[in-house]
């Protein structure tokens, strides 16, 4: 019998490592061939697939912005790679692989066709016309996509829930999986700093992620606790139309509100100097850096929106608050500097929970079920 080929398809090569390196190793240990197909792969990220056990590949894939001449190349090219692979699996990520590998992988004649929904974006949740056109048109794409689909897996019931209703999959084809996990290895327990207190968020710099609110929160604590941390931990995204401005971050900046660190490829030192995660974003998938904030043994303030509230059971792991309300997100920055030793009981309190339901390799194995492998 033949060695069995699964395709990955990627927005950006990096996410091959970090955020499903794990599930690839696992496929590999099952004798799959593995493909990585994402685009500008760089020489770094090459070498760590091989090192994996994956066969990098380069496609063309606009990652924003709709053009629909580019976007039929790319799906021609897509057509192309996977029909010259001769894979029987596929699994995409993101809207754009999940939508044009989708599409690509029928008229390829792929046997088997999975896609994992990771989260709605700015698209789904916003508020102006352009965007709500570019949701419009994003749902017809969807449907288009997930019909060639054979499962279709979101990291929460709510995202799952919505695309039933708009009727852009039918429920038998659907199933949920707890995130992309986490190594709880990597990410080891360290006991949070309850002396000096400090808050952290780690996210592209995004207006959805909820970093105006907490920017806002933070300004209201410190008029109370000078003396308490804000860090603030990811990428500007200038090419994203949902990118916060430059000039709200740098007036944070320089009113010592925030503590601006910029992208980094290893966040847990960050982690580990923090008492308390937050994230305080409108919409997820599920969220990884609380995942990972988590497995650290750190408390968190999320939002109660679909993909975060799942990470917390309100009042033992840390507090759901209103989305885009920064005055809630501040009380509760508030009570944990007032109850410091909350911080360190809801911290072991997060760690449990990531053991117990987000350890990668419990997703992993979760995933490989619903797959049929």
């Amino acid at each position: 019998m033949s060695e069995k080929k699964i395709a990955i398809i990627a927005s950006y090569a990096s996410s091959l490592i970090n955020f499903r390196g794990e599930l690839i190793k696992k496929w590999v240990e099952m004798d799959f061939k593995v493909y990585a197909l994402a685009p500008d792969i760089d020489d770094s990220t090459k070498n760590e697939l091989t090192n994996i056990g994956a066969i990098p590949k380069e496609i063309n894939l606009n990652r924003t912005g709709l053009n629909p001449l580019n976007d039929l190349k790319t799906i021609y090219n897509l057509y192309k790679t996977l029909k010259k692979l001769d894979v029987d699996i596929v699994y995409s990520y993101t809207i754009k692989p999940v939508i044009y590998g989708s599409i690509a992988s029928k008229l390829a004649g792929v046997n088997s066709i999975n896609s994992l929904i990771t989260g709605l974006g700015y698209t789904f949740i916003g508020e102006t016309l352009p965007e709500k056109v570019i949701n419009k048109l994003a749902q017809s794409l969807y449907k288009v996509a997930l019909s060639a689909n054979n499962l279709v897996l979101f990291q929460n019931p709510d995202d799952q829930r919505l695309f039933i209703e708009k009727r852009l999959v039918k429920e038998e084809k659907t199933g949920v999986v707890n995130g992309s996990g986490v190594n709880i290895d990597q990410f080891d327990f360290s006991s949070p700093g309850a002396e000096h207190i400090s808050f952290l968020i780690i996210c592209r710099l995004l207006k959805a992620k909820g970093l105006y609110e907490y920017i806002k929160a933070a300004e209201l604590v410190k008029d109370k606790y000078p003396e308490v941390e804000f860090d603030i931990v990811g990428p500007y995204n200038p090419d994203n139309p949902d990118s916060i401005e430059e000039n709200i971050l740098n007036k944070a900046i320089d009113k010592d509100i925030v503590n601006f660190h910029g992208r980094e490829d290893d966040v847990r030192p960050y982690i580990k100097d923090s008492s308390v995660y937050v994230l305080p974003s409108y919409r997820e998938g599920t969220p990884r850096s609380v995942l990972e904030a988590m497995s650290m043994g750190r408390p968190i303030i999320t939002s109660d929106a679909p993909g975060c509230r799942e990470t917390v059971i309100d009042g033992k792991n840390g507090f759901l608050v209103p989305i885009r309300d920064h005055k809630s997100l501040a009380k509760k920055m508030i009570y944990f500097i007032e109850n410091r030793d909350e911080i360190v009981k809801m911290g072991h309190e997060s760690r449990k929970i990531a053991e117990e339901k987000y350890d990668v390799h419990k997703v992993n194995e979760d995933i490989v079920e619903k797959m049929g492998l």
